[in-house]
């Protein structure tokens, strides 16, 4: 592959890192690849191996953790929000690296820093597994989160720098299999280890690392990308204060409406607090030579609508669904093992409407109307749970599951193809991750503040039945259900069935705000051109 200066550094010429170049012992084939600068199918599917694993790790992870976090919990002693603040902190910390992994990308070796991230992944794993209270368990938490966000941030990244996007659809296709076999094999591996005795929830943690260490090892041998190396330096006062700032706003999302009043001055002090620090982000950002979210990517209106709804997605898909499986195993009183058999609908939802929207789009070059009709669906998805209660039956939870998945599977893959599709070549890094990072801070304050509504009807409805003794310290403990006798139980049961459809009540309408972002995006026909090839092009093109 010829490889052209970098636009905006004239007269720089890019250096390529042998380690990411094809090394003596790699077949021919890829070499070649790599010089006429695009690589065939069966070249791509080879690449993406190592990828599509790594990725599989993280979501098994997750899938497996959320269908064991009552059991988690329960054992380590924690209370309703405990189990908040361990989806949260993940991504939190998520969230907050994602702008940082992306910057890095168009600076370093991608399969360095995804070899990195999944490192980071494994650390905090082990340290998850072996956690004796809650305190080391939010600890690990945060290394998890740091090495997701680069995975989350990168793999897009690597996908369009070798593929078109109007040959996304079908590799799309190939994650959004790999997504729901991870999805599907998480919640039943989890259910099955917390219920064997000799295994237990910890193990939860550790199965993965195995996969991890394979990932890394794959990703060595089968991913050969050119890494274009600039004279320029990670803008890290801009990387902190946006990190500081979100995880400011963050925390207060999720203290608040428990350990103090939404209208309280605490509150005052951490808005103020982190809107002041986001501003002086931006501040930073606009007067950085290479900043670690371009502010001109905003202009273009296809981005910036993008984000919107990547963000409300997030707020709506990561809030209502996180404790879908705490409604499974509290209010229906499932076990861990039938709760994950419970999620299979919403999966086998996204599953398919992403494979198959991914081929209709290859095929046709129209994407538009995908995102217009999944993000209706999704919104209907979350309006049909908010009427579930302790009684509802499997079936008619498995109809709204799925049709929840449905409207996720078309929604979410798309809002990328659709910027990444609308933003020259060397912008590709900073759309893709500005899109992973607002889709996660979406998610995390979805988690945070619907996670802070979920306590704080929980809380009010066990004093309503309990009085105010029934919650002790005011915070109402996740309840351990073998140890009730049955006509507490059944409260119990009533109790979290009516706070899970309130949440679902109030995800809805944040649905629907992405349905009005979605439908203002302008559809334009998909290049033709891998990243690498849109990037030489623009190089070389007269300025």
């Amino acid at each position: 592959m010829t490889v052209q200066p970098e636009p905006g550094v004239a007269g720089t010429p890019a250096a390529i890192a042998p380690d990411d170049r094809a090394g003596a012992g790699a077949p021919v084939a890829t070499a070649a690849a790599e010089q006429s600068g695009r690589m065939s199918h069966a070249e791509v599917i080879q690449a993406l191996s190592g990828l599509m694993l790594g990725v599989f790790v993280t979501i098994l992870a997750s899938t497996i953790v959320s269908n064991a976090l009552p059991r988690i919990i329960a054992d380590l002693g924690g209370t309703q929000s405990v189990y908040t603040w361990v989806v949260t902190t993940e991504l939190l910390s998520m969230t907050a690296t994602v702008p940082l992994w992306g910057k890095m990308a168009d600076l370093y070796s991608k399969k360095l820093l995804i070899q990195l991230s999944l490192s980071l992944f494994a650390v905090g794993s082990l340290i998850a597994g072996s956690a004796p209270n809650v305190t080391v368990l939010l600890v690990s938490r945060i290394a998890q989160g740091v090495g997701a966000g680069g995975m989350g941030a990168l793999a897009m990244i690597v996908m369009a720098a070798m593929i078109p996007p109007r040959e996304l659809g079908r590799y799309s296709g190939v994650f959004g299999a790999v997504f729901g076999v991870a999805t599907i094999a998480g919640p039943l591996i989890g259910g099955v280890l917390v219920d064997t005795s000799w295994l237990g929830w910890r193990w939860c943690f550790f199965i993965g690392i195995p996969f991890t260490v394979a990932a890394v090892a794959l990703l060595q041998k089968t991913l050969h990308l050119p890494v274009v190396r600039r004279p320029v330096k990670v803008d890290w006062p801009g990387a902190l204060l946006i990190m500081a700032g979100v995880c400011t706003l963050l925390i207060w999302s999720s203290l608040a409406g428990h350990h103090f009043a939404w209208g309280s001055w605490q509150t005052a002090a951490f808005v103020s607090g982190g809107a002041l620090l986001l501003a002086l982000a931006v501040w930073t950002e606009s007067r950085a030579a290479d900043p670690i979210i371009p502010l001109a990517i905003f202009r273009n209106r296809t981005v910036t609508l993008a984000v919107v709804a990547s963000t409300l997605v997030g707020v709506a898909m990561f809030g209502g669904t996180v404790f879908l499986s705490q409604y499974f195993q509290i209010a229906l009183g499932k076990s861990p093992t039938v709760a994950g058999l419970m999620s299979l609908p919403m999966i086998f939802g996204v599953l398919v409407s992403s494979t198959v929207a991914g081929q209709l789009i290859t095929r046709f070059g129209r994407w538009k109307a995908y995102l217009v009709v999944g993000s209706i669906v999704m919104t209907g998805g979350f309006l049909m749970l908010s009427t579930i209660d302790a009684t509802t039956g499997a079936v008619l939870l498995a109809v709204y599951m799925a049709v929840l998945g449905i409207g996720v599977g078309m929604l979410m893959q798309n809002l990328v193809l659709a910027a990444q599709n609308d933003v020259p070549a060397a912008e590709l890094g900073a759309a893709t991750s500005a899109l992973t990072f607002f889709r996660s801070m979406g998610g995390a304050i979805g988690v945070s503040a619907l996670g802070a509504v979920l306590t704080n009807r929980v809380t009010s409805l066990f004093v309503d039945h309990f009085g105010a003794t029934g919650t002790g310290d005011g915070s109402a403990k996740v309840p351990d259900l073998k140890t009730l006798p049955a006509p507490v139980l059944a409260v119990i049961r009533d109790v979290y069935g009516t706070a899970t459809a309130d949440l679902f009540l109030v995800a809805a309408p944040i649905a629907f705000l992405a349905v009005l972002a979605v439908v203002f995006i302008q559809e334009k026909p998909l290049s033709t051109l891998t990243g690498d090839e849109r990037r030489a092009r623009e190089a070389a093109a007269p300025h």
